[in-house]
């Protein structure tokens, strides 16, 4: 490689990242592709890993094989645990420093138990294989429980499912296990009967869905309950334990909870000393670079994205493919010697 190009390092390879790494294989740079897995994860179909819909293999694939043939790019594994804007380098956790010319900060984010994070091995979340295969093996050892029990409460409690969050990943979860138990597992069984299985939805707004428009929320609302699921909207969970979750004026006795209500970004803003919301994600600029670091960009659920009507962007795959189009466009400008676009 030689050093007059300019040297791109990409941390996260999500949707965002990959998209941007891409968008400039016919750049004149070098990129660096870091990420803590060697793995693509295909996140919106973690649900159906975790309902046994399909296998961890069907939605992980090798980042080193789908770049294979990008000469310009090299994959490294690790994980970024800071940034020096000052000497232009990436800081990695195992002492390794990364020199950039342009920085594009892709590292995702987690989910959040807004303070209660003793709740987290009560109610695991959704975001990585791990969490799909914990969630997969609870779900069906509940049913194998239930029909090894004569205690009809402890049989209830063990088919009663209650998902926390009503956005796009609770809602697929509450539709996928209604599925699981109406008509994969129907016949499975002999002395329990699936498909009397009882799945709450709990959602503390008053719709489904919030980032997206009304009818979207009825339709997922009416559809659910078609499938059986309880909705339960403007309800707070204020309490989780093995037995089952506490609601302000309910309570509910569930063997298996699972969480999907909040998202905390990756620590980005922190490392950059930058504005970011109250979930964490940096305020970028309308070119989603970092104010007094042109050179830096923040996209995908890391940053607190816009649209040209000022109307935040959701969280979703294809958002952060176009901001990585948007930011490899952006760097091929400048190195042209044009404008941004």
């Amino acid at each position: 490689m030689k050093a007059t190009r300019a040297r791109v390092v990409i941390a996260g390879a999500g949707f965002g990242g990959l998209a941007t790494t891409r968008a400039l294989a016919r750049a004149p740079v070098d990129v660096t592709l870091i990420d803590r897995r060697n793995f693509h994860l295909f996140q919106p179909l973690l649900y159906q890993v975790a309902t046994a819909g399909l296998n961890p293999s069907n939605i992980a694939w090798p980042v080193r094989s789908i770049l294979r043939d990008q000469a310009n790019v090299c994959v490294l594994l690790g994980e970024v645990g800071g940034v020096d804007t000052g000497a232009h380098e990436v800081l990695v956790a195992d002492g390794r420093r990364l020199p950039y010319d342009y920085l594009v900060l892709a590292t995702g984010a987690t989910h959040t138990y807004f303070g209660r994070d003793d709740w987290a091995p009560i109610a695991p979340g959704l975001k990585r294989i791990d969490d799909a295969t914990l969630i997969r093996r609870r779900l069906l050892m509940a049913f194998e429980r239930a029909e090894n029990t004569d205690d009809p409460k402890q049989r209830r409690a063990l088919t009663t499912f209650v998902i926390v969050g009503g956005g796009p990943t609770g809602v697929e979860m509450a539709g996928a296990i209604a599925e699981l138990a109406q008509h994969a597992l129907a016949a499975d069984f002999r002395a329990i009967d699936p498909r009397d299985t009882r799945i709450i939805l709990v959602e503390g707004a008053s719709r489904l869905l919030g980032a997206f428009p009304e009818p979207l929320s009825e339709y997922a609302r009416q559809e659910l309950r078609r499938m059986g699921v309880e909705v339960r909207l403007n309800a707070k969970v204020v309490g989780c334990d093995p037995e089952g979750v506490s609601l302000t004026h309910d309570r509910i006795a569930a063997c298996t909870v699972i969480w999907a209500a909040g998202v905390a970004a990756s620590p980005a803003a922190r490392w950059l000393g930058m504005p970011a919301d109250r979930a964490g994600r940096a305020l970028v600029e309308t070119d989603l670079s970092v104010r007094g670091h042109p050179e830096i960009f923040v996209i995908g659920d890391t940053a607190a994205m816009k649209t040209a009507a000022g109307a935040p962007v959701p969280g979703l795959a294809p958002a952060a493919k176009q901001a990585g189009r948007h930011v490899a466009r952006t760097i091929r400008a400048e190195l042209a010697g044009r404008p941004r676009p």
